[in-house]
């Protein structure tokens, strides 16, 4: 299958709504309720990272708030199930779409760097699982919570690293084919 041309833009819009709507019941259904309970953000959204501090601080705030806690597990075992598979999912047809890979950045890559390229949704996707089992284990009773508290702020910030490096890809891609399209419109007038 040549790249750019198996994946019907019918799939890659369906996609997109099925994550906007997703998000949207994350949004509305637990993170701005969380918030409103404990007048502090959930974890999974700070963009900028966070230390393990503030893994502390969220454990002590979710054994004092029961409500809390039962919204926090409840988005995990709910919207976050299925989020990141759907958002990885969208990704990759979206890189399909817009290669081919040899000509992304304008001069030939090496084979494997140029199918590396497609891994990212993947990496994107399993550092987001990561975080969330990172997350209710953390937030547990459990024998590994001290290990996964460590683990957490790291996996928040690759999640948000994977996902940060597909869209600056994604979008330098999108404006080299819309640049490369122009150029052929522009030698046939």
């Amino acid at each position: 299958m040549k790249a750019g041309s198996g994946i019907p833009l019918w799939v890659v819009a369906l996609l997109a709504a099925l994550c906007l709507g997703v998000l949207a019941w994350t949004t509305f259904g637990f993170v701005a309720p969380f918030k409103h309970e404990t007048g502090q953000a959930v974890l999974d959204t700070y963009f900028a990272g966070y230390d393990e501090s503030a893994v502390f601080h969220m454990q002590k705030l979710l054994d004092e708030n029961e409500t809390a806690a039962k919204l926090l597990s409840a988005m995990y075992f709910g919207p976050e199930l299925i989020f990141p598979a759907l958002l990885t999912a969208l990704l990759f047809p979206v890189f399909f779409r817009l290669g081919p890979v040899g000509s992304w950045f304008g001069r030939p890559l090496h084979p494997l760097i140029a199918k590396a390229i497609y891994l990212l949704p993947f990496i994107y996707g399993i550092s987001d699982y990561g975080e969330n089992i990172s997350s209710l284990i953390a937030f547990s009773e459990g024998t590994s919570a001290g290990l996964a508290m460590h683990l957490l702020p790291w996996m928040t910030r690759l999640k948000f690293a994977s996902l940060a490096i597909c869209f600056i890809v994604a979008t330098r891609l999108a404006i080299a084919r819309w640049l490369s399209t122009g150029e052929d419109r522009s030698w046939e007038g």
